[in-house]
């Protein structure tokens, strides 16, 4: 890399670490100190404990390894907001995590500063390739608690007796989320020998390597998103009481969890009211937009009452890839699934990014050749293949720079925490 190149690598860096370290105060700004101690389910974790952990993210693995001298802000903080990275230190459980009223909001606001000051100086400092790398791995990781943190503070708020709305409740503010869809209709596909896994040009995690050739056999995609109004449907006709729409482990979710709809919807008077980052809505002012919140046992029971299936993970990365990447992503301000809009050319699938991660038929595994990251790092995706299912797309919570054609997000099936949807894959 010419040294030119490097400048203009490094600058950009900076920027982008700049804007996300931004960004995700900026998302807090809604808060009081109380919510962001409320841990309200084991799979989320207190907004205070993102603030946290996405600093010690850079301290551990920046500024730690590349820049002399540097000076832990606090001792304890190395293992106190570690979350999983076992050869790095020892870490307190993660459903602890709403007990530490220490340190407070204000030491761990001290402590992101003084990141972001050494941060500033390793930037100065003409830092070596491996370091730039390390920095654009803690933005992307930000960016994944960024999403997060909003769908543990909706979780959060739903538990919440008074049920308060994150940003402006949608009723109050004319917009509308849309009316019943039509019948949806299907996109064709080729099969054939493809390519699948990043390309090579930009970031991308170790779990998107390395790219290779798959074979697929013609397949044709949903042009839509399955809506609130389409799943409503499905929970009239017994789709939770009927055994033989679900997988074994699926059935036995609804039995033990007393599944009758999705997460966040509410019977009540006779309708359901769904709750939202924007307020509770009821369900005729959603009928238009996507179902979210539903597990892959959820979302494969719909497929199998709809008689079709759902895509596998490379059905859906050969009809995303080379398209552009601006749905309802966190950057439209909406912060909730929308209503589907035709595509600007006319052809191809609408909501391929943003509004609901769309949950695939694929578990979660290394592609051929998989090599995860030298060291503790290595353990940032490789050690979670096995028991997870492939979801791809983005949500409405996720920022725009932070999606491509090839990420590949994996949850445990039973998940429902998470902005995960469903498109259908004809059968």
């Amino acid at each position: 890399m010419s040294t030119a190149s490097q400048c203009r690598e490094q600058v950009d860096v900076a920027a982008r670490f700049g804007s996300v370290r931004r960004r995700t105060l900026e998302l807090c700004a809604n808060l009081t100190p109380e919510d962001m101690m409320v841990q309200s389910c084991p799979e989320a974790s207190p907004a205070k404990w993102h603030l946290a952990h996405t600093a010690w993210f850079f301290e551990s693995f920046v500024l730690g390894p590349f820049l002399p001298g540097y000076r832990l802000f606090n001792a304890e903080f190395p293992w106190l907001f570690n979350s999983y990275y076992q050869s790095f230190a020892a870490f307190p459980e993660k459903r602890l995590r709403a007990s530490f009223s220490r340190p407070g909001l204000e030491e761990v606001l001290r402590f992101r500063q003084h990141v972001d000051e050494a941060m500033e100086k390793l930037l100065a400092a003409n830092p070596e390739p491996e370091a730039l790398q390390r920095i654009e791995l803690g933005v992307n990781h930000e960016e994944q608690h960024q999403e997060l943190l909003l769908t543990d503070i909706l979780n959060a708020f739903f538990t919440n007796p008074l049920r308060p709305a994150y940003k402006g409740v949608l009723e109050d503010s004319g917009e509308t989320v849309g009316e019943d869809a039509g019948h949806p209709e299907f996109v064709e596909f080729e099969g054939g020998t493809r390519e699948v896994g990043h390309r090579g040009e930009g970031f991308c995690f170790d779990n998107e390597l390395p790219r290779h050739r798959v074979w697929l056999e013609p397949f044709a995609l949903a042009k839509r998103l399955v809506t609130c109004g389409e799943f409503a449907r499905f929970i009239a006709d017994g789709g939770y009481r009927r055994p033989e729409l679900w997988l074994s482990a699926g059935w036995d979710a609804v039995k033990a969890n007393g599944w009758q709809a999705p997460l966040y919807w509410t019977e009540r008077d006779g309708g359901w009211r769904v709750f939202t980052l924007r307020g509770e809505l009821g369900l005729e002012r959603l009928k238009g937009a996507p179902v979210s919140h539903v597990s892959f046992f959820e979302a494969d029971a719909y497929a199998h009452w709809a008689r079709q299936r759902l895509a596998t993970e490379f059905e859906w990365e050969a009809a995303a890839e080379g398209r552009p990447t601006d749905g309802n992503l966190l950057d439209a301000g909406l912060l909730l699934p929308s209503p589907a809009t035709e595509p600007a050319e006319n052809q191809g699938l609408a909501q391929q990014s943003g509004d609901c991660w769309e949950w695939t038929a694929s578990a979660y595994l290394g592609y051929p050749g998989f090599k995860p990251l030298p060291g503790s790092l290595g353990e940032y995706n490789g050690k979670f293949m096995s028991g997870q299912m492939v979801l791809r797309g983005g949500s409405c919570v996720t920022p725009e720079k932070h999606i491509r054609a090839s990420y590949r997000n994996f949850f445990a099936p039973e998940t429902r925490w998470q902005f995960s949807g469903i498109r259908l894959a004809r059968l």
